[in-house]
């Protein structure tokens, strides 16, 4: 099983930014893809944006521009910086790692961070 965890939620002001981070039990190697998504109350997930294992990268046009996917393959680990920070950014913002690990696919979900945005 593969355990996925984030961190870096909180409470912070409009226009303000945040640093999510989302750490892999697993080695890099076995990972495909990894992403961000978000749920506000009484929506639908969401997604925020994804990383391939080859550096490739993909957004929400709601977030082009102000958020900024990438990762650390040595500590298996995707980060989301958040800038510019609007209220309907205010979510659970949740991570999600594929890849496949002895002969096995897996498709992971961490538990989620809070991100709440003040006008």
């Amino acid at each position: 099983q593969v355990h996925v965890v984030e961190s870096g939620g909180g409470l912070v002001q409009a226009g303000g930014s945040l640093r999510l981070s989302c750490a892999a039990s697993v080695s890099a190697f076995s990972i495909n893809a990894m992403g961000w998504y978000r749920q506000a109350i009484g929506k639908q997930r969401e997604l925020v944006a994804t990383i391939t294992s080859g550096g490739g990268t993909n957004y929400a046009d709601s977030v082009k521009g102000r958020f900024t996917i990438s990762r650390d393959n040595a500590k298996s680990t995707v980060y989301l910086q958040i800038n510019t920070l609007k209220p309907d950014d205010t979510a659970v913002y949740y991570c999600n790692i594929k890849g496949r690990l002895l002969g096995l696919q897996y498709d992971s979900w961490g538990q989620g961070t809070q991100v709440t945005v003040s006008s």
